[in-house]
């Protein structure tokens, strides 16, 4: 009996403003219930500080089983930390393909990608940038949790640049999730920023994009 195809992502992607070649990756990972095109409407706003930037904002692999549209990077219904760590861990392979993928369709070097995920999303990024075996440049993370910190320092292989934003009214996720991810990292030697955003629930307010913009432009050395 042959073995299943295994699974692959796609999504919506959006060419270098500049016209040229790619010189960044950016890789946008969308939250529960939703897809890539939610995310991929950022890449304007992030392309006027990174014109060389290629954009992707893949579908999360699997249909939300909460309701009868969008994606899901893995299943909420159980929310127990086993369950999200499980939930996790099963689909980072999946991720950690496309990004392989991705860096080779737009001609990068794994060192000029930046991960920018939201709720489930920036939960995919964390756990996926820092087991790469090249660090990303930067992982931007809003709303999102740091799942499996007490595993981290025996599995963690790269320390990219993160800064990490949350809503201070968040009703989704826990905003003491930002403080937590912050010491775990920095703990095992991460340069961590964090945001805290008072009045904000669960999303992504100006002001936090704005500084997202900024960091990525720190980062990557294009700062206006």
């Amino acid at each position: 009996m042959p073995s299943p195809s295994p699974i692959t992502l796609s999504g919506p992607s959006v060419e270098p403003a500049s016209g040229g070649p790619a010189a960044q990756l950016v890789v946008l990972l969308h939250g529960v219930g939703v897809d890539g095109s939610d995310l991929i409407e950022l890449a304007p706003f992030f392309a006027s500080i990174l014109p060389d930037a290629a954009f992707v904002a893949p579908d999360a692999p699997f249909a939300f089983d909460m309701a009868p549209f969008g994606r899901q990077w893995f299943s909420l219904q159980d929310r127990s930390i086993p369950a999200i760590s499980a939930g996790v861990r099963a689909t980072a392979p999946i991720l950690e393909a496309y990004i392989d993928e991705q860096v080779a369709l737009w001609g990068v070097q794994p060192a000029d990608v930046a991960l920018i995920g939201f709720s489930q999303g920036t939960m995919m990024a964390l756990h996926v940038a820092l087991r790469r075996p090249v660090a990303p440049a930067a992982v931007v993370g809003f709303s999102g949790a740091l799942v499996d910190p007490d595993e981290l320092p025996k599995e963690i292989t790269a320390r990219p640049r993160t800064l990490l934003i949350h809503g201070a009214d968040d009703e989704v996720v826990n905003p003491n999730c930002l403080k937590a991810a912050e010491q775990a990292l920095a703990a095992v030697g991460v340069p961590v920023l964090t945001e805290l955003r008072p009045g904000l629930g669960h999303g992504i307010d100006g002001p936090g994009a704005q500084m997202a913009l900024g960091f990525l432009g720190q980062v990557f050395g294009v700062e206006a």
